[in-house]
């Protein structure tokens, strides 16, 4: 008998599986003529939108620093651009721009506000002035430090987490973050490379800057003489700060209870310092009231407006008229504003137990695109206004006090009413007009704004307490005060009686002379007519 031998079960299975493996790899794969892999021209083109896409995210989000540069606080931050260059914001008066380097990041610095303490400080010192230019370009050097350093990581994390949103590999996100830093290294090389210091001799100015060469020259003249303009710099400062001193320390006038205490000011012509002027007077003698006869702004662009905000927090109600530098831009910012009354058209309000009307200044002469009307103009716009006053008396509700900006508008409500306020001279002046009505004209509250320095004397700052009598909303008094301007320190406080008051003149029945002296009796007298104002100094 012949044994044939026969393979174990396991020797069969084994071939079996080595047979099936064989021909399953000789089969084509479906899948790979079904979704066919992307040109690798496309892969890097997405590549390239996360990693800059991801880059400017990062920077949007992170990339900024806040930095102190001399005595102001500003954020700066790194913007991918095209042409590179830095601009600097100067809220709310425009931006300048340097074409500083050629790169694709342009450097950003707003100027957020300028810090009271670091100010204060440097009038307290004056001769840390010298050192300020050095003081500013280590702070400028330590911010841009802290910005390159910032603007990597912002730039890494950014491209980063997108590309891993999109990819959801970990070493293609850790290859667009890498992207992003070598692109941002490449544009700091470049714009180190094509760095232009002679840049800032010719800035492009935008907004409210753009008159700045005309104000203080071009800015070669600035370079070659920074001498003078420290100088001008610490002249400038110490003069805002002493003026903030003297309005705290004003005497202020104790009148009957009952008497209504009017603050009239005018022609601030954007001069920041007049808030805190204002804010003080309001506070010291305890102003009901405070009229603006316009000329608030200086262009009255929109980009002015915020300079109108801290009228929110001056204590008191504002009854304000357009002049011929305020535009309607400017009106309806105000007219947003709670605390703020403006009139036009002769409109009328009741406000601390006096009723007003005004008119706004019927040109705008910043716009050098319409023919000025001149005195025409006024004479029309104040009859509007004698015709709308003479309608309210006609009705029983008559006006105690009108208002325009220009006084040849104000001279048209002679008769009308008993006291017209207007502005635009920038000097006070008061006057009784033929049929009776007392126009007074204020001064500048702003030291006549950026026009301060153009004469041979700076121009002072000036506004007026008016007192009236609650019962009879007759004039009783009214003081005059007046502040140095551009580098003087003088306060003068002359106080003027109206003639039912004077000295021997028989009182209005109703009436409540001004009596009394501030608290402490420090402060003037009762002026006799012509007599030299009562003055005192800081």
């Amino acid at each position: 008998m012949v044994r044939v031998p026969v393979a174990a079960p396991h020797g069969i299975r084994r071939a079996s599986r080595t047979l099936a493996r064989h021909y399953r790899s000789l089969r084509p794969h479906p899948s790979a003529e079904l979704v066919p892999q992307p040109h690798p021209w496309l892969r890097a083109l997405g590549m390239v939108a996360v990693v800059l896409l991801g880059a400017w995210l990062g920077l949007l989000i992170v990339g900024n620093v806040r930095v102190p540069v001399g005595p102001m606080n500003t954020t700066m931050t790194l913007r991918p651009s095209l042409a590179g260059g830095t601009k600097i914001n100067v809220s709310p008066l425009g931006a300048l721009e340097l074409n500083s380097h050629e790169a694709p990041v342009r450097l950003d610095v707003n100027v957020d506000q300028l810090d009271p303490d670091r100010a204060r400080a440097l009038v307290d010192h004056p001769e840390r002035i010298s050192g300020l230019q050095q003081e500013i370009a280590h702070d400028v050097e330590h911010g841009t430090l802290d910005l390159a350093v910032r603007s990597c990581i912002a730039v890494v994390a950014g491209a980063t987490a997108l590309g891993l949103v999109v990819y959801r590999r970990p070493r293609r996100a850790l290859a667009a973050g890498g992207l992003a830093l070598t692109l941002l290294a490449a544009s700091g090389a470049t714009a180190y490379a094509t760095w232009n210091p002679k840049s800032v001799l010719e800035p492009k100015f935008s907004g409210l800057l753009s008159s700045a060469p005309s104000l203080v020259g071009n800015a070669r003249s600035i370079v070659t003489e920074f001498d003078v303009y420290q100088k001008e710099l610490a002249r400038l400062v110490t003069n805002v700060t002493k003026l903030y001193d003297v309005t705290s320390t004003l005497p202020a006038y104790q009148p009957d209870p009952t008497t209504i205490r009017v603050l009239h000011v005018s022609d601030i012509h954007l001069n920041p310092a007049s808030w805190k002027i204002i804010g003080s007077l309001v506070e010291q003698y305890k102003i009901n009231v405070i009229v603006d006869s316009g000329d608030t702004m200086d262009h009255g662009t929109a980009a002015e407006n915020g300079f109108l905000d801290p009228i929110a927090d001056l204590g008191a109600p504002y009854i304000w008229v357009r002049g011929n530098h305020d535009s309607l831009t400017t009106q309806r910012y105000l007219e947003r504003m709670k605390n703020v009354r403006v009139l036009d058209d002769g409109k009328a309000v009741t406000v601390a137990g006096l009723r007003f009307a005004g008119i706004g200044d019927p040109q705008f002469t910043p716009d050098r695109s319409v023919e000025p009307g001149g005195d025409r103009a006024e004479e029309l716009a104040g009859a509007r206004l004698a015709s709308a006053l003479s309608d309210q008396k006609a009705a029983g509700t008559p006006v105690d006090i009108a208002i325009a900006h220009e006084p040849t508008a104000a001279r048209e409500t002679d008769g009308e009413v008993p006291l017209v306020l207007a502005g635009h001279l920038h000097h006070e002046q008061t006057e009784i007009m033929k049929y009776g009505t007392r126009l007074r004209i204020e001064g500048s509250t702003g030291g006549s704004g950026l026009r301060a320095v153009e004469h041979e004397y700076p121009a002072p700052i000036e506004a007026s307490v008016l007192y009236l009598d609650r019962d009879t909303r007759h004039l009783q008094a009214w003081d005059e005060i007046r502040l140095g301007g551009l580098g003087q320190t003088t306060a003068e406080v002359s106080r003027h009686l109206a003639e039912e008051n004077q000295p021997g003149a028989g009182a209005t029945p109703g009436t409540t002379p001004p009596t009394g002296t501030p608290t402490g009796g420090s402060g003037p007298s009762p002026a006799r007519p012509g007599a030299p104002p009562a003055s005192s100094a800081p």
